[in-house]
C-alpha cells in the first residue's frame, strides 16, 4: 500500500470503531506524540505515553470506551502526502459518556509510514477543551466550548 492508502485505510478502521485492525496497521514500535503536557490529566486517561501497536489498539478502546461513538463525528478536511509522511487536517465532534457533554476540535495528525506500517502518529487538537469536557465540574463559559 501506498502512503496515502495506509492513512486512507487506517482512518477507515478508526471510523468503524475496529481498534484491532486499526492497530495492525501501526509498526511494532512508533514514535507517539501528542500536544499534551507530559503529565497528561487526570480526567483523560488514555492520554499517556505510548510506543507500540498494542498500545494503538488500547488508545483506539479507550476513546470509543470514554465517548459516545453514535454522537461522534470527524471530518476530514485534506490529507497531504510527501513521499513516507503525510498529514490529516480535520475537525472532530465528541460526547463525554460520564459528563454527556460534547465538544469539538481542530486536529492534525502527522504520519509517517515505514515498510507499509505506521512508524509515526503525532496529534495536535484542542487538549483544553478536551479536558474541560471530561472533568467532572464546569463552569458555564467552559460548557459552552
Amino acid at each position: 500500500m501506498t502512503t496515502l492508502d495506509t492513512v486512507q485505510e487506517l482512518l477507515r478502521r478508526i471510523g468503524e470503531g475496529d481498534a484491532d485492525r486499526a492497530a495492525e496497521l501501526f509498526a511494532e514500535e512508533c514514535d507517539w506524540l501528542y500536544n499534551w503536557p507530559a503529565e497528561g490529566h487526570p480526567a483523560v486517561p488514555w492520554i499517556r505515553p505510548r510506543s507500540s501497536r498494542s498500545d494503538a489498539a488500547d488508545l483506539f478502546r479507550a476513546l470509543r470506551k470514554y465517548h459516545v461513538p453514535e454522537l461522534n463525528d470527524t471530518v476530514v478536511t485534506r490529507i497531504l502526502v510527501d513521499g513516507d509522511d503525510a498529514v490529516v487536517f480535520g475537525q472532530f465532534t465528541q460526547t463525554v459518556a460520564a459528563t454527556g457533554r460534547p465538544y469539538t476540535s481542530a486536529f492534525a495528525l502527522r504520519l509517517t509510514v515505514a515498510d507499509g506500517r505506521i512508524a509515526r502518529y503525532h496529534i495536535y487538537e484542542d487538549s483544553l477543551a478536551v479536558a474541560r469536557a471530561h472533568s467532572e465540574a464546569a463552569t458555564p463559559d467552559q460548557q459552552a466550548s
